[in-house]
């Protein structure tokens, strides 16, 4: 068995680096802690790394075919982890879930078209719809008593008034870790179909799930979801594999499935790259085990940071995740956004997410990866005690 250490402390910059080289241009200085971007700062699995090293040893990287293997570790692990059978034929490589959804925007949707999201979330979901010249159309998520839920009249009165021709879910939801239950992801679906809306479902998070949640991939519900979805997956998150750039569209309506082949084709980017497939079939065949390291490792630092929270910072309200390494910190109650996050940057030397940046209504929020070695967690968790002690706040 492979030696699974996720204290080690592993230095990440000067590696071209985008949470850790970044930090200038991000938050006007250097001397930051980053806990913002969600990637984590630990090692990926030894099976990985094995595979990448014996591909590399082979020297050459001409152009690379998607190989069966790729197919099957995939579907083997999607049913194994969320008992869903996919069908090869339902697979799209895409390099990145972001790049999926412009692809799926550009595909189905024409210009000023509305398309739905729910908010606070994802910060790129924004992007993507400006930029293709579409329209946001939100439906925010009621938070009462530190906990979220949909607005299902909205949702519904939302898509009627401004004939919303795609809907972008993101499950588990970023940034609040919320695992949508079944009952919740019928009553989208059925939504959805009602009014010809196109379902498009951020999984990324999916296989990052704690405790007794469940996932379930909003596709396998029933066949009428199943021909009115686009559903995104990748190992990157899971595996920290990111920057590798392997993901993959599960489209199981044959004609949706070929408009977005199309594209694809059209775009020029349906190559998969030589190392990442090597990783994602790694990944997918040989990492279960460093999964479920990972998920205690990353519920003991979501539990210490739960704990200094409610115990030294009074006034703060932290929502346990269901699902990711993300935790979304209410400091409504503490002072502006503006001054925590002057704080945390210029006196603590912490780099967080401002909620105003996943929406309007995440605004005196934070978002905070947990994803790191436990002494970089506690260690910046005393400086974000002392800089809000000698600045007041607490």
């Amino acid at each position: 068995m492979e030696n699974i250490n996720f204290d080690k402390i592993i230095e990440r910059k000067n590696t071209n680096c985008i949470k850790w080289d970044n930090l200038e241009q991000i938050f006007g200085k250097e001397n930051i802690t980053p806990m913002w971007v969600a990637d984590m700062d630990f090692k990926s699995s030894n099976d990985i790394i094995k595979a990448l090293s014996k591909r590399t040893e082979h020297g050459i990287f001409g152009y690379t075919k998607t190989s069966d293997e790729y197919y099957d570790v995939f579907i083997n692990w999607i049913y194994k982890k969320h008992k869903w059978k996919i069908d090869k034929n339902w697979i799209s490589y895409v390099p990145g879930v972001v790049p999926g959804l412009k692809l799926a925007i550009y595909t189905y949707t024409k210009e000023k078209d509305n398309i739905l999201i729910q908010t606070p979330v994802y910060y790129p979901f924004f992007n993507v719809i400006k930029n293709l010249n579409r329209n946001i159309v939100t439906n925010p998520l009621i938070y009462s008593d530190n906990i979220y839920s949909i607005d299902f009249k909205d949702l519904e009165n939302k898509i009627k008034q401004y004939d919303v021709k795609m809907m972008i879910l993101c499950n588990p939801h970023n940034p609040i870790g919320k695992v949508w239950s079944k009952d919740d992801l019928i009553k989208i679906s059925n939504i959805c179909i009602d009014n010809d809306v196109l379902l498009i479902s951020d999984e990324i998070h999916s296989d990052l799930i704690y405790e007794n949640n469940k996932h379930e991939p909003i596709a396998n519900l029933n066949n009428n979801i199943k021909e009115n979805s686009i559903t995104f997956y990748s190992p990157s998150k899971t595996f920290n594999i990111a920057g590798l750039q392997a993901s993959n569209a599960i489209i199981p309506n044959e004609y949706l499935k070929k408009q977005f082949d199309e594209t694809i084709e059209k775009i020029g980017n349906s190559m998969i790259n030589a190392l990442s497939q090597e990783a994602f079939i790694a990944a997918y065949k040989h990492g279960e085990l460093w999964l479920e390291y990972l998920i205690k490792y990353l519920k003991e630092n979501i539990n210490i940071t739960i704990d200094f929270f409610n115990k030294e910072i009074p006034n703060s309200k932290i929502i346990t995740p269901e699902g990711t390494y993300l935790l979304w910190i209410n400091l409504k109650n503490i002072a502006s956004e503006e001054e925590i996050k002057d704080i945390l940057i210029n006196k603590a030397n912490i780099g967080l997410e401002e909620g105003s940046i996943f929406g309007e209504d995440g605004k005196g929020f934070f978002r905070m990866n947990i994803a790191t070695p436990k002494e970089i967690l506690l260690k910046s968790l005393k400086k974000i005690k002392t800089s809000f002690k000698n600045g007041g706040l607490i």
